[in-house]
């Protein structure tokens, strides 16, 4: 019995796709293994706010989050489309639950303090209502794994106080993966996996090390945006999860063999 963290993009949330995940978690669940989704919704907000005339507000890639935002994220994340998201799975038969940082504290944080960014300046930034993880509620998605529901987790942290946090999907899903000592984080992304060669799909690297990796950035094989979230990723290793699957562009039945025969499909990623 393999435990699995799935996340999941607001492209993908939305997209065809997911009805070829949900087949595969489908399966998944079938076998006895545990998964659960936790999700984000960039474009979905950022195309939310444009509607109500709000600007959106981005340092270094990465939201600020003031008052209006956060109700903006609540409206979008845990509202539209963690609802959409578990409805797509029923009609695959998987039995979702939706959850965000308030429900039963599930997602616990703090607010980030200022700190220097790269990219942003000499200076300490304040993202605004954005939190950092500081715990999840391991012991409410061990009763749901026990009756084979699969939680679907909405990027929402929330502290002490009540005060819910904007977090970004990656980093609740990587330090979920870390927390649960997951078999495998599953990175969903626009692409196969991690290509030598963008344009060409046939490229795909089955497996990546942590030293292969730093030759790839260096040559310009990995670049923009891929680069954060591999190193992220490769971090998450050392702190409890066993492996990193980078997956996209599905066929039927890619994402069980990428965690059932790792390197079969999309890119691993090992310590």
């Amino acid at each position: 019995m393999k435990t699995i963290v799935v996340k999941l993009g607001g492209e993908i949330v939305q997209s065809p796709e997911l009805d070829l995940i949900a087949a595969d978690l489908r399966t998944l669940v079938d076998g006895w293994h545990r998964v659960v989704i936790v999700h984000g919704g960039g474009p979905q907000a950022s195309a939310l706010q444009r509607t109500l005339g709000l600007e959106t507000r981005m340092i270094a890639g990465r939201r600020y989050t003031d008052p209006a935002t956060l109700d903006v994220m609540k409206y979008v994340l845990a509202g539209q489309l963690n609802v959409d998201l578990c409805a797509r799975l029923l009609t695959r038969g998987v039995m979702p639950v939706g959850l965000h940082g308030a429900s039963g504290h599930m997602v616990q944080a703090v607010r980030r303090p200022p700190r220097v960014m790269q990219g942003a300046g000499p200076d300490p930034v304040d993202l605004g209502l954005v939190g950092d993880v500081t715990g999840f509620n391991l012991p409410l998605l061990g009763d749901l794994f026990e009756r084979r529901y699969v939680p679907v987790i909405a990027c929402l942290g929330c502290d002490r106080n009540g005060q819910v946090l904007n977090i970004n999907g990656d980093t609740v899903a990587s330090q979920l993966a870390g927390a649960l000592e997951a078999d495998a984080l599953v990175l969903v992304t626009s692409t196969p996996g991690v290509l030598r060669d963008v344009k060409d799909p046939s490229s795909r690297l089955p497996r990546i090390d942590r030293e292969a990796f730093g030759r790839l950035v260096k040559d310009g094989t990995i670049s923009g945006g891929m680069i954060p979230k591999l190193e992220e990723s490769f971090a998450i290793l050392s702190g409890g999860a066993r492996s990193v699957v980078v997956i996209g562009k599905l066929a039927p039945g890619d994402l069980a063999r990428a965690v059932l025969e790792p390197g079969s499909a999309g890119t691993v990623l090992e310590p």
